[in-house]
């Protein structure tokens, strides 16, 4: 069986980092009052000369690095992202131009909070088809150019950064003791749409509009949906969740990812944790905890790791790798 391995991954966060109490200067809100309802300390927010594809190509970059390639090795590359850099092209395509790859092919996916489990699982689909053998998969997002500032209910959770990955076709056996990744589970339910969104687009208001959320509704949705979609990879692989050495979710807010853990039953030791330093960046959170839990030495070649999210539409799902 083909597996889709990831062979070398990276991140990339911008330099400007804006604190609690920096926010707490210029509204109505605390550094007790955030860490209180969302264990977030800090954010990393994109300078306004800095563009997607910048963090994008920093994240890139790395994750090359670290697989021991270049980019005319690739066959193509998917990019996660809400916050491209132009309704069009795909930010994925400039991407491509800027590391000199001429050949492939590069598009956007665009499934908010979500977006890189829903592109690993396209890029795992690419590989095992043989229809792509290198695939370059980049989750990034600058967040603060949807938020309402003057909103402290939303504007105090997001950050801007990118991770990536570089996934590889590998020869398997075709059970669990397989290197990459083993499944993934994606959900929707656009019913859900008014939670959170933003109120602009091209169509209807011509602008991008600001992010809207209903705290309350989208923290039980959360919950029940992360851990539905982790309980179906799981049972899908047929291995007991206490199998699983470590979940690296969606990092949204310190509260949700206990809930979920504690409605799982799962140990929060082998719950991988970036949020207090990120805050919310939505298609780059998951690969940016990743990189961390990897760089560390906590993620090791072998590991069964179980990575998910939530986002808007409402959109869900989770996957199953081995590392």
């Amino acid at each position: 069986m083909i597996r889709s391995r990831i062979i070398g991954c990276g991140a990339y966060l911008p330099s400007n980092i804006v604190t609690n109490d920096d926010l707490a200067k210029k509204m109505d809100t605390s550094d007790e009052w955030i860490r209180e309802r969302t264990g977030i300390r800090q954010r990393h927010i994109a300078l306004a000369s800095e563009k997607t594809s910048d963090l994008a190509l920093g994240a890139a970059r790395a994750a090359l690095i670290d697989a021991g390639i270049d980019a005319g090795e690739l066959d193509m590359i998917i990019m996660a992202t809400t916050t491209p850099d132009e309704s069009f092209p795909a930010t994925a395509t400039i991407v491509q131009s800027r590391l000199g790859m001429a050949h492939g092919a590069a598009f956007d996916l665009q499934a908010v909070c979500s977006g890189f489990i829903y592109g690993l699982a396209v890029a795992d689909s690419m590989i095992r088809t043989g229809a792509a053998r290198t695939i370059l998969l980049i989750g990034a997002e600058t967040m603060s150019r949807l938020l309402d500032w003057s909103d402290r209910t939303t504007c105090v959770l997001f950050g801007d950064g990118a991770g990536a990955v570089v996934l590889q076709a590998h020869e398997g056996v075709g059970d669990n003791s397989d290197q990459g990744v083993l499944n993934s589970c994606l959900f929707s339910d656009g019913r859900l749409h008014d939670m959170l969104y933003t109120d602009g687009g091209v169509s209807s208001t011509q602008d991008a509009g600001k992010l809207r959320m209903q705290g309350k509704e989208v923290f039980k949705h959360a919950v029940t949906n992360i851990a539905a979609a982790i309980s179906a990879c799981v049972e899908a692989a047929r291995i007991p969740m206490s199998a699983v050495d470590w979940f690296v979710p969606h990092q949204a807010n310190q509260r949700i990812l206990d809930g979920t853990a504690r409605k799982l039953g799962i140990d929060p030791a082998k719950v991988i944790s970036t949020v207090a330093l990120h805050g919310n960046t939505s298609a780059a959170s998951v690969p940016l905890a990743l990189v961390a839990a990897v760089r560390d030495g906590r993620i090791r070649r072998g590991d069964l790791v179980l990575l998910e999210a939530m986002g808007g539409g409402f959109t869900w799902g989770a996957s199953l790798l081995r590392w």
